[in-house]
């Protein structure tokens, strides 16, 4: 069983791949997050099955974005509001390609909601504060720290004290406030 669910990770390790090769601004992006999660995981005293779970959500949490066209999701200027919409739909998008994998259920709160916000203005359902899956709202700061942190076609990377900054600012808005208080303790 062990040897199966390890082969299994490889599969999500190998997908996330496919993704990174696709889009050259996320080179790197899914081992930072899984890193980082697993960190802020332990520091919140997550189990070690949430852990893992958290871990596979890193990888697959942009799966869905396999599902937009080349020149919506590699554009190198402003969205028009249907592409911005059908951008939103990628946790959809993830849902339905991993919904028939029942070892990923777990997971696939990550991939399906890491961009509710707090206060509900977040996408695909509007969650919002504790109707948000616990491993989303985690990963939801993570993500935004990764993103912040890195070089964009639209953007210069952030500094870590703009990027805490804007974190702070928002925990209790976008963000779970107690998870925002560990994530700034660890990094």
């Amino acid at each position: 069983m062990a040897e199966l669910r390890n082969n299994y990770d490889l599969t999500l390790a190998a997908w996330a791949q496919v993704l990174e090769y696709r889009d050259r601004e996320t080179v790197g992006h899914s081992r930072r997050l899984v890193d980082l999660s697993t960190r802020l995981g332990r520091a919140l005293g997550l189990s070690e099955e949430q852990i893992v779970n958290l871990q596979r959500g890193a990888i697959v949490h942009d799966i869905g974005k396999l599902a937009i066209p080349d020149d919506i999701l590699l554009k190198n200027n402003v969205l028009t509001e249907d592409e911005r919409r059908l951008i939103r739909r990628h946790p959809q998008y993830a849902s339905q390609m991993l919904a028939g994998i029942p070892f990923l259920k777990p997971a696939l709160e990550v991939a399906h909601s890491h961009h509710e916000r707090w206060d509900g203005s977040g996408y695909p359902e509007a969650l919002k504060q504790e109707q948000i899956p616990l491993l989303a709202r985690v990963f939801a700061v993570v993500d935004t720290w990764d993103a912040l942190n890195s070089e964009r076609v639209y953007r210069p990377r952030w500094s870590e004290d703009e990027s805490r900054k804007y974190i702070k600012e928002n925990a209790g808005i976008l963000y779970d406030p107690h998870i925002v208080e560990v994530f700034l303790s660890i990094v």
